[in-house]
């Protein structure tokens, strides 16, 4: 059956809101509504009662306009509300925001870093004690060993220049003035030595900030029993070393203590031979090789990037929790919003707003709603990133770092966010969509 609409002695007037109806032969006047003027028009004898039904559930561009207006002019009307909402959304979002930036950032970095300061094929070092050295001829024949086309020896010491300090690192490696840049991640250009100043060194940033070891300046370090001065060539990035630790060149450390003895190598592998079988090379052939800690740059990279996941797996469970209380908050004010509204959606339905607009009207307000949230979350869990990185994790840990943006991650978050607290808001509204706010206009009645 298709439903016809009688058309022939009738005077029609539309009208943005409604449709006014004359009957020419009873002489009798119907106003009709949104709704009641689509069936009107949709009983054509083209289409079924099932047509006219799938018909109205779509929508027409007029009805979602009037549900979109009508969303925002309840949310401007209730800026009580609206605030709660936004403040749930905003502290979660500004929170995740804020972590997953210093957590990209402080990755990459370290990532970058270890690129940096890992060239070399293998690496090794003895167990740590200062009486598990390499002694020269040790040296010796590790670089004469087959495969090895050349080896960098580094010895690595503690010196105690302040009790109430952990002990600081000295590093005496190949290092020189000219390829200091290349060998070590300066966080800045270095500082060109005067004639006449002491022998340069290199302090990471935990140094600089910790004993006010600034480049340039001329510090004093405790060395075979005396003190020496050595001039600060530059600062560097190190995140291995929250103590802080020391560069000098390894021929001014053997002038100065006459000790040659080594604790670490690089080893750059022979072209066409293979790290692997050079690792087990050094463990058979050396003396004590089966004691020493070997490792291929792969290794150390996957090793510390594993270690850093591992530490901060916490901060991935905060950002769950904080989207959660976020959600949970959006929808206990979505809730309360709902209960005091009851009168008004049953008007709404009174005039012929079917459940499937009001629960469009609700979902409008939640997307509304969440959208400026996370705008606004974004922008401050920014800056918020900013201050972490710049100030708070320099202070507490004296690391420097450069600010990455996971723009996929947030863009995809943010997305998330948005649907999540679309649908919350129209889960915790169900009660609008019910037919006891119809009942409920009796009241006023």
């Amino acid at each position: 059956m298709k439903p016809l609409a009688r058309t022939s002695g009738l005077l029609i007037r539309e009208l943005p809101e409604e449709t006014l109806v004359y009957d020419l032969q009873r002489h009798q006047a119907h106003c009709l509504n949104g709704s009641a003027g689509r069936v009107f028009r949709l009983c054509d004898g083209t289409r079924t009662r099932a047509g006219i039904a799938a018909a109205l559930e779509q929508g027409s561009d007029d009805e979602r306009e009037a549900i979109v207006r009508l969303a925002l002019a309840q949310l401007g009307g209730a800026p009580g509300q609206v605030t709660v909402s936004l403040a749930t959304i905003v502290a979660s979002v500004s929170l995740v925001v804020s972590m997953a930036i210093m957590v990209t950032s402080f990755r990459s970095s370290l990532d970058a870093w270890l690129e940096h300061v890992l060239p070399a094929d293998l690496y090794f070092r003895t167990a740590a004690s200062d009486a598990a050295q390499l002694a020269p001829a040790d040296q010796a024949r590790v670089a004469a060993l087959p495969g090895v086309a050349r080896v960098e020896f580094s010895r690595e010491e503690q010196l105690l220049l302040d009790p109430a300090r952990p002990r600081l690192v000295l590093l005496a490696r190949p290092v020189t003035e000219a390829d200091a840049p290349s060998m070590l991640a300066l966080v800045a250009a270095p500082s060109t030595r005067p004639p006449g100043a002491p022998p340069p060194a290199w302090v990471n940033e935990a140094a600089a900030d910790l004993y006010d070891f600034t480049s340039g300046r001329t510090i004093v370090l405790p060395l075979a029993g005396r003190e020496v001065a050595f001039f600060v060539a530059g600062v560097y990035r190190d995140y291995s070393r929250p103590q802080g630790a020391v560069q000098i060149a390894r021929d001014t450390f053997i002038a100065l203590t006459g000790d040659r003895a080594a604790t670490n190598a690089a080893i750059h592998v022979a072209p066409g031979v293979s790290a692997e079988a050079l690792r087990a090379t050094i463990e058979r052939e050396l003396p004590g090789g089966d004691r020493l800690e070997i490792a291929l740059p792969g290794e150390i990279r996957a090793l510390s990037l594993k270690a850093f996941d591992r530490t901060f797996a916490v901060t991935y469970a905060l950002e769950i929790a904080a989207v959660a209380i976020g959600l949970m908050g959006l929808s206990s004010a979505f809730g309360a919003l709902v209960l005091a509204r009851r009168r008004e959606f049953g008007v709404l339905r009174h005039i012929g707003m079917t459940r499937r607009q009001i629960g469009s009207m609700l979902a409008t307000e939640g997307l509304a709603t969440a959208g400026l949230g996370v705008g606004v979350g974004l922008a401050l869990g920014a800056a918020i990133s900013l201050i972490l990185i710049y100030v708070v994790n320099r202070q507490s840990f004296h690391w420097g770092m450069e600010v990455t943006l996971p723009w996929g991650e947030l863009a995809l978050f943010a997305l998330a966010v948005v649907a999540l607290a679309t649908l919350t808001a129209v889960a915790s509204g169900r009660r609008a969509m019910g037919d006891d706010v119809v009942r409920a206009v009796k009241e006023d009645w």
